[in-house]
């Protein structure tokens, strides 16, 4: 593949650019299964969540608005039943997507999720069917972007 001026295709891919060796867990930091924050616009709002596929043409999520995400510990806590919601969101909408990681000594979200409900965030935002969640992770086109990886 041919490099044009200001792409990055030219740039030596090394361990060092993949990842920090104070987090071996960000290699491929956003890959199912990944917690992460995502800033939407078109209407704006956040969603926290698991991501289920991220491909070219968007991102799957289980999880909830982030305006919710008190309101839903308080629910898991008490032993409400809970589904995550299972959304697509498309690329043009989305802004950002970062992973939930703690920032100075403000936990995480999950961590706060943990804190809160006694529950790993993992296990409370897999999908009910399994069968949905490796529909997801096994679309032609999430197969598409991790052969082209």
């Amino acid at each position: 593949m041919r490099a044009f001026p200001g792409d990055n295709l030219s740039v030596a891919k090394t361990q060092s650019s993949i990842r920090s060796p104070a987090h071996p867990e960000m290699r491929i930091p956003f890959q199912p299964g990944a917690l992460v924050i995502a800033t939407l616009c078109n209407p704006r709002e956040k969603f926290w969540g698991m991501i289920l596929a991220l491909a070219p043409e968007g991102l799957s999520l289980s999880g909830a608005e982030l305006a919710s995400f008190e309101d839903l510990a308080v629910m898991v806590k008490d032993g409400e039943p809970f589904t995550p919601a299972v959304v697509f969101f498309p690329m043009h909408r989305i802004e950002r997507v970062e992973l939930d990681l703690p920032d100075g000594n403000l936990p995480s979200l999950s961590q706060r999720f943990l804190s809160k409900t006694g529950l790993e965030p993992s296990a409370a935002l897999t999908p009910a069917s399994p069968d949905l969640a490796r529909s997801a992770a096994d679309s032609p086109s999430t197969r598409a972007s991790r052969e082209r990886s």
